[in-house]
């Protein structure tokens, strides 16, 4: 058995053994956000190797080994499968009490079954291991994400994508749900006027119209946001450093618009003006759709300018920004909330300093129609691991409702990451069993087991209106 992944890793009391074997341990698993490949759901993919399952793309791994002094063409060159199996096999040992050393032997353990610590002197037997589980008849992508338990998956599409991949998974009829997730974050980034044109021009394409007006601009989201719908999207998603809120009017905005098609350079003001102005326009649409809006704010993108440029981004190079939140976010969800077209929300913070802004922001907008309307959402990045988990069940345990929690996702690449719903569920149920333990809660396991199922599973079922 492995000295660290056991049956009961993280659960220090009777109660949190109890609650999490029987109640959150054969939940099935609904990842309402991830980053997923549609094509390879699709398609149901075969990976060459565990190199491509579980090192391609996986940022988190990268800047360990970059820690570690591994040098680059180990993590996204052009060393083999066999060379960056080995060089992170090297990296694990120092990844101690970093959050990756758990994951790694979880995702090891499942699906592969593979008890050993992954070191020098494992890495030939793991890597041969699990390349012999992925070419067997459960490797496949679909084999995987059954075993896993998953149910529901929200991919992060663009707006301009045409959901090819999306369709061919509904009409084969897999019991794996998954569903398109609106992200147009390009129509935001008014810091690069040529790539904003170039994905005018993009959108122009693919919906037909003339883009030079901002009007334009309206009719062809709401023509995508038409499509993404008929394609069962449930949900939103912006990825943004803050939410630039400045107050507008339409003929402001019609002007600063004309300057971006002719790309003239925009004052912080005029930039302001307009991505608050697409933001609201945006969220009257998905309120009309129902659909539910996620914004992701905080991370300071892009900070090696030089490894950007070579490598492209999410690449490894992002980190925690400390950029104003309250006041701009809580405009934005006002002006939507004036008008009554305030969709479901989810707020994320990356900077740990706002935890308690964001959990107090939640509990603003929530009026008693819909339980846990708005919510402040699982940690996220840099904050999903043991300790991050903990504070903000926490702090929204002091500052909201907890057992209306909508709970874990993934936010990930990797298709080897679903074990970390499992590391969600052992420390919510160590969270609750600690606390029956000091006398801070009654020992009402059916009642206590109810609210794991809710938070680890029903919540967001029924916050996403799924059958």
């Amino acid at each position: 058995m492995n000295p660290i992944i056991h049956p009961d890793f993280l659960l220090e009391t009777e109660t949190a053994r109890r609650l999490y074997h029987g109640f959150a341990a054969h939940l099935p698993i609904i990842d309402y956000h991830c980053h997923l490949n549609p094509e390879q759901i699709a398609s149901n993919h075969r990976f060459r190797s565990i190199t491509e399952a579980w090192l391609d793309g996986d940022h988190y791994k990268w800047r360990a080994m970059r820690t570690h002094g591994v040098d680059e063409k180990y993590c996204t060159g052009d060393a083999s499968d066999q060379e960056k199996f080995e060089k992170w096999a090297e990296t694990v040992p120092y990844t101690l009490r970093n959050p990756l050393y758990h994951w790694t032997h979880m995702e090891l353990h499942r699906p592969f079954g593979i008890e050993s610590l992954l070191s020098p002197e494992t890495a030939a037997e793991v890597y041969d291991s699990a390349n012999e589980f992925l070419a067997g008849p459960d490797g496949s992508v679909q084999s995987i994400l059954t075993e896993m338990k998953a149910e529901f998956i929200g991919t992060t599409d663009d707006p301009c994508d045409d959901l090819k991949w999306h369709a061919a998974h509904q009409k084969s009829g897999s019991a794996i749900k998954m569903r398109p997730t609106f992200r147009p974050d390009p129509l935001l980034n008014t810091a690069d006027p040529t790539a904003l044109n170039q994905y005018l021009d993009k959108l122009a394409g693919v919906t037909g119209f003339a883009i030079e007006h901002y009007v334009d601009v309206l009719n062809a989201l709401q023509q995508r946001v038409d499509f993404f719908d008929s394609m069962g999207c449930l949900m939103s998603d912006h990825g943004l450093s803050m939410i630039p809120w400045l107050d507008f009017t339409h003929e402001e905005v019609n002007s600063i618009f004309y300057k971006i098609r002719l790309q003239l350079p925009l004052s912080p003001k005029e930039s302001r003006k307009y991505q608050s102005a697409l933001l609201y326009q945006l969220g009257q649409m998905y309120a009309e759709k129902g659909w539910v809006m996620q914004l992701h704010l905080g991370a300071l993108r892009n900070n090696n300018s030089r490894r950007l440029q070579e490598l492209g981004k999410d690449t490894g190079w992002d980190s925690i920004g400390d950029f104003p939140q309250a006041e701009g976010l809580s405009a934005f969800l006002d002006r939507l909330n004036q008008e009554n077209k305030l969709p479901q929300t989810i707020l994320y913070n990356l900077n740990p300093a706002d935890n308690h802004v964001f959990a107090s922001m939640a509990g603003n907008f929530n009026e008693g129609d819909v339980p846990g309307k708005v919510q402040w959402g699982s940690a996220w990045w840099f904050l999903d691991q043991k300790d991050g988990m903990e504070d903000q069940l926490n702090v929204l345990s002091n500052l909201g409702l907890l057992p209306h929690f909508i709970g874990m996702l993934t936010d990930s690449r990797s298709f080897l990451s679903f074990p970390r719903h499992d590391y969600f569920r052992r420390i919510l149920c160590n969270l609750f069993g600690s606390d029956v333990a000091k006398g801070l809660l009654p020992n009402d396991e059916a009642w206590l087991g109810e609210i794991v199922t809710r938070i680890c599973y029903q919540n967001v079922k029924n916050y996403l209106s799924l059958e």
